[in-house]
């Protein structure tokens, strides 16, 4: 019987690097013993009507981790990497109470799943080293992860040069616009929001745009922890940051200009309106992140 459904895994893992299972494969070959081989499942709602782009992008995650394992030299009957479709193996994510995905899940060789055995998406990402980490954590297996050649960051740089290059040789008479310190000024902030935004963390971490929840169909843009965060959250935070920028740089042309009294009044009522909102609105998104923070301005 063992020896049967390790072969059967074996033939299917050299198929495709991830297994498609539904509900009866699943309960024979992942939870029914006898099992001496540890198994990665990804539960997912990759159809798409499901609308779940956080799915199709751990998916990608997901292949580049199982194609790294499939065809490493460290490769064996050990480890084998799954997935189980919502709409194929509806009755798996009942039988597991599971109401989110992707969900991504450890089932040792020997014993029932522990909490360390699902992995913390929300905190962690679902880069592939991310998970290539958790997993050798589990199971002690080290997954080396090769990732396909990416041009993309290439090209983009050397477009960016060359239209530099260009910018700079049609104004090669004319290189005043160098010195000017309100472009310089404009640059320097838009690095200043990306960074204070959280730009860099979902660059190293790998989160998801936002989260669907697949029962109800809602989806949040801000994360309910602060120990993590969604790419749509720090859009959200970098445009809050900009406005309340804008609002400071109204004021202070307020009050250092010298024209009509009547429109710096105006200009200076602007500036107040939208440090108030903004920065109401900003303190609430912390507020609720930061559970029992006790203070609020305006918005709660």
């Amino acid at each position: 019987m063992l020896a049967e459904k390790v072969e059967q895994m074996m033939e299917w893992s050299s198929r495709r690097s991830v297994i498609r299972m539904n509900g009866d494969k699943f309960r024979r070959y992942v939870k029914a013993p006898p099992r001496n081989y540890s198994v990665i499942v990804m539960f997912t709602a990759l159809q798409p009507q499901r609308q779940c782009s956080v799915c199709r992008q751990a998916n990608e995650e997901y292949q580049v981790l199982a194609n790294s394992w499939r065809y490493s030299s460290a490769f064996s009957n050990k480890l084998f990497f799954t997935v189980v479709d919502y709409d194929e193996g509806a009755d798996v994510f009942q039988q597991l109470n599971m109401n989110s995905a992707p969900t991504f899940m450890h089932f040792p060789a020997k014993g029932k799943p522990k909490r360390a055995d699902t992995f913390d998406l929300q905190r962690i990402g679902f880069a592939s080293e991310q998970l290539a980490k958790w997993i050798a954590d589990r199971t002690d297996v080290q997954i080396r992860v090769f990732r396909p050649p990416n041009y993309s960051g290439t090209i983009a740089l050397a477009l960016l040069v060359s239209l530099v290059g260009g910018l700079l040789y049609l104004r090669r008479n004319n290189l005043e616009f160098i010195y000017n310190k309100t472009g310089w000024a404009m640059a320097a902030l838009c690095v200043v929001f990306a960074m204070t935004s959280g730009q860099m963390w979902n660059h190293i971490r790998g989160p998801p745009y936002a989260h669907k929840n697949p029962q109800n169909g809602q989806v949040s843009y801000i994360h309910g922890s602060s120990q993590a965060q969604f790419v749509a959250e720090s859009h959200i935070i970098l445009l809050l940051n900009a406005a309340i920028t804008m609002g400071m740089v109204l004021l202070n042309e307020a009050a250092t200009s010298k024209g009509d009294v009547g429109k710096r009044r105006i200009i200076c009522l602007v500036g107040l309106g939208l440090v108030v909102f903004f920065f109401s609105f900003l303190l609430s998104i912390f507020r609720s992140k930061y559970h029992g923070y006790p203070y609020s301005f305006l918005i709660k």
